[in-house]
């Protein structure tokens, strides 16, 4: 049986990152959390924990990256938390290995009033050349209904329109 495995963040350092947070939003439009974290294809407790405390502090967004995974989305009091936003520019992985149909996201936001008016999601993958390109939806309909259904268990409503996905912001 395998192991089940706890985790959780250490509390000093999340509280060092709200206040680094908090200083640096009446100083900028803009606050992006970036965080390398995780491991498969869902959010992990420390993750939810850092990614909540960031917005909780004056962050507009969370992104995530680390497991080379999409991972969901989640709405959290109204700002979108990209758990794991997959792969956008790696073709080979550790020790020079190929790795066939890696699929990542690129975030497009647009701000009005200084909140988030609009939250879209494009898709990328590479061709034979290791250029990072757009994907067509109409092509990646497993990897949208995936997304969508892990992403409403934490509250995202993704919809398609063309070929972006959008997230609905509330």
């Amino acid at each position: 049986m395998p192991p089940l495995i706890i985790t959780w963040a250490d509390k000093d350092h999340v509280a060092d990152f709200r206040r680094d947070i908090a200083a640096l939003r009446p100083q900028v439009d803009i606050v992006v959390a970036s965080c390398h974290w995780g491991l498969g294809r869902d959010p992990l407790a420390y993750m939810r924990e850092i990614a909540h405390a960031a917005i909780e502090a004056g962050a507009d967004l969370v992104i995530g990256h680390g497991p080379h995974e999409l991972l969901p989305i989640e709405i959290y009091r109204g700002r979108p938390i990209c758990y794991g936003l997959g792969n956008l520019s790696f073709h080979t992985g550790h020790r020079g290995r190929k790795h066939e149909n890696w699929i990542g996201m690129l975030v497009e936001l647009v701000f009005e009033q200084g909140k988030i008016a609009t939250c879209n999601l494009r898709f990328v993958r590479h061709n034979d050349a290791n250029e990072t390109i757009f994907c067509r939806l109409e092509d990646e309909t497993e990897v949208l209904a995936d997304l969508t259904g892990r992403s409403q268990k934490l509250g995202a409503t993704l919809t398609q329109e063309g070929d972006r996905v959008r997230v609905l912001v509330t």
